[in-house]
Formats: C-alpha cells, structure tokens, sequence
C-alpha cells in the first residue's frame, strides 16, 4: 500500500493533470463526502454487517451481470469482437446457469470479467477527456466521460425502467450501498492522506488510463493493486 501511494505522488509531481474546475470540484467533493457521511455510509456499513459475504456476492454479481449488454455493445463499437464475444457468453451462461447472474460461472470457464463504457468507446474514437470532473453523487468523472454517461442513463442494462420511479430508485439504491460496502476500506486511506482530494484524483485518472489501454499501461498494475485493497472483504 506505501508502494503505491509512494509511486502515485510520484507520477502527480512528474506529470500533474489539467484541472481547471478545481475550485467547483472540491465543493462537489465536499458536498458528495456530507452526503456519503450522513447517508451512504451508515447504511453500507449495516448492510455488510447484518448480510451474509455470500448474499452480498450474489447481489454484486447480479449489478454486474446486467452491465454485460453495455460492454458488448461498446466492444462491438471499439472494434473487439473477441472481447465483446466474452461479454456475450458471460451474460448468456450467468443469466442461465448462474440463475440470473447471482452466481459468476462464467469466470471459472476461462472467461473472466471486463467492462466497457461509453466514455472508453469516446477515447478509443478520438475524442479527448477534457477537465477533470467530480459530478454530484456519481463522483469522479471528466466531462467526456460526463457526457458518455446519458446513454447509460437511458440504457442501463435489460431490466431498466425509467419510466418506473419507485424501481428505479430503489435498484439504483441498493447498487450504491453494495458499491458502498465493497468500499469501505478506502476511508482508512483518505484518513492517510494530506489532502484526500488529489489523491482520488490521482487515482481515478491513473486507473482510467489503465481502463481505457485495456490494462495495456504502468497504471494498470496500480489500478489493479488498489482495486484488490479496496475490496477487501
């Protein structure tokens, strides 16, 4: 965990990342951690502690399963048909076998987990991040990836009803407070750092690039190693 900190302070004094938003920014991510602290917070940490690791799993695989078509579609779009192949048997063989994706089968048949987005689509296109951007409740984000997220909004995955408030909220709720719980490890790194602000920054960026590449950069193995501590059950 030193190691990486160590080495992200490193690439934010080698290359520091345009944020021309930061004042805007920081009171988002002010406004965001108010919010997280009265409300989501509190309620992920109950939810981890009165639901059993393996219903929380389950819950978890489910959200993911149902992301699958996105990926598919933004493989096909990024010219992947190999990858967006996986993507389709993943969601055929969870869906069915995994009893609607509660259980991940397709990972222990050699075919693990990716995901794609449309803001991955937007960079592969062409189309450059622009600022750094912290959204109100949705986090760290750059207006591409912003903008690539009204899709998602109408389009989120088989089971999505706009139309339908009272579901839609409630699914988008407990999505949060599973993510939430899955998360919770990373207070005691905020609680570390001088200023939690860039180091989310930071991090975000970094493990966006390493998304975007395909893990195909030095950021990836940062990603991926914060990703595991992050998780930590």
């Amino acid at each position: 965990m030193v190691i990486l900190m160590l080495s992200l302070a490193h690439s934010a004094r080698a290359a520091p990342p345009s944020d021309p938003l930061e004042p805007f920014n920081r009171a988002m991510y002010t406004f965001n951690d108010v919010f997280d602290r009265a409300l989501v917070k509190p309620l992920a940490t109950g939810y981890r502690y009165v639901i059993p690791s393996s219903v929380r799993r389950g819950v978890g695989n489910f959200f993911n399963n149902l992301r699958e078509p996105t990926t598919f579609i933004n493989d096909l779009l990024q010219g992947k048909p190999a990858r967006a192949r996986q993507a389709l048997d993943r969601f055929l063989l969870n869906s069915s076998i995994g009893i609607f994706g509660l259980i991940d089968i397709a990972t222990p048949l050699g075919k693990p987990p990716h995901e794609e987005d449309y803001g991955q689509t937007l960079a592969v296109w062409g189309v450059p991040s622009g600022p750094y951007l912290v959204l109100p409740f949705l986090g760290p984000s750059t207006v591409r990836d912003s903008i690539a997220k009204i899709p998602e909004f109408y389009i989120a995955d088989p089971l999505w009803d706009p139309g339908n408030l009272t579901v839609t909220v409630t699914r988008f709720g407990l999505r949060l407070i599973d993510l939430r719980s899955r998360l919770l490890g990373v207070d005691r790194i905020l609680q570390m750092q001088v200023d939690p602000y860039l180091f989310l920054r930071e991090t975000y960026l970094q493990q966006r690039s390493a998304q975007i590449g395909d893990g195909a950069t030095l950021g990836a193995e940062h990603s991926g190693e914060l990703e595991k501590l992050l998780l930590e059950e």
